[in-house]
């Protein structure tokens, strides 16, 4: 796909790897909608953008809610005349011990990460149909592909949306519309800031910019998944296939020391 001047919706855009999606995607001739919930927050990325010289549309919507969802999709036709890009991106997490989650984390959880992104692509396909050449991007997690204890919820929702767009790519194959699954690892996001989890612990952090950048790679070369960390990541989902008890050991000797780095990890 040829990005210049397609008209893409970012969900989640006013920061991390949103933010930085938006600037690449703009970077490259596209037009772009980013949508967030909180209005400081989305104001203070279209400056950080405009600064930059680049100018986008911005949407204070939660996606998590029907209403939200309706009106990022509504604005964005609106804004951008059609859509060719989505990019299910806004996400939420809560770290913790399943037992000590509240309920109501666990349902907001569900809710952003799993349920937005199903409904709003559901509500946005007759926009994608009519574009003949769009893709929707999944951002799932490096977590959706090897589960972590203490991110049971995370894990779960997170596999769920993996699982949905391998899924939709084939029921839409052939008809103008291809899916694509992102798997970040670690990144320097804020909603990485409460979580003291080092490398030591398998969290290491990459710029938020360079995901962005795998991402745009992956829509341009129609790839079916773009899973970030590297040879290390590689080498660890080859055994969790192989030997997932090996990876249950790895984990059993780092529980202790993770249980008390993430335990104040909340992004919701």
């Amino acid at each position: 796909m040829n990005i210049a001047s397609k008209r893409v919706l970012i969900t989640g855009g006013s920061s991390g790897i949103g933010l930085a999606l938006a600037e690449a995607f703009l970077a490259r001739g596209a037009r772009v909608a980013i949508s967030g919930r909180r209005p400081e927050r989305v104001t203070q990325a279209l400056d950080e953008l405009t600064a930059k010289g680049f100018a986008a549309h911005g949407i204070v919507a939660d996606v998590a809610t029907s209403e939200g969802r309706a009106a990022t999709l509504d604005q964005a036709l609106a804004a951008l005349g059609g859509l060719d890009i989505l990019v299910n991106n806004a996400g939420g997490v809560r770290a913790g011990r399943l037992e000590h989650t509240p309920e109501s984390e666990i349902l907001a959880m569900i809710e952003v990460d799993l349920v937005a992104p199903i409904l709003l692509t559901r509500a946005a396909l007759p926009a994608l149909r009519a574009s003949g050449d769009a893709v929707v991007v999944n951002v799932a997690s490096g977590i959706a592909l090897i589960g972590a204890p203490f991110y049971a919820t995370y894990a779960g929702v997170k596999s769920g949306l993996a699982r949905f767009g391998e899924a939709l790519r084939r029921e839409l194959k052939g008809e103008g519309i291809h899916v694509m699954t992102a798997y970040p690892a670690g990144t320097d996001t804020p909603m990485m800031a409460s979580n003291r989890a080092g490398p030591e612990l398998g969290f290491s952090r990459e710029p938020a910019s360079a995901v962005a950048d795998a991402i745009l790679e992956g829509i341009e070369s129609e790839a079916f998944e773009v899973i970030r960390g590297g040879d290390a990541r590689a080498q660890m989902i080859a055994l969790n296939r192989s030997d997932p008890a090996a990876i249950d050991a790895r984990l059993l000797a780092l529980k202790p020391a993770l249980e008390e780095a993430v335990k104040d990890h909340s992004a919701l």
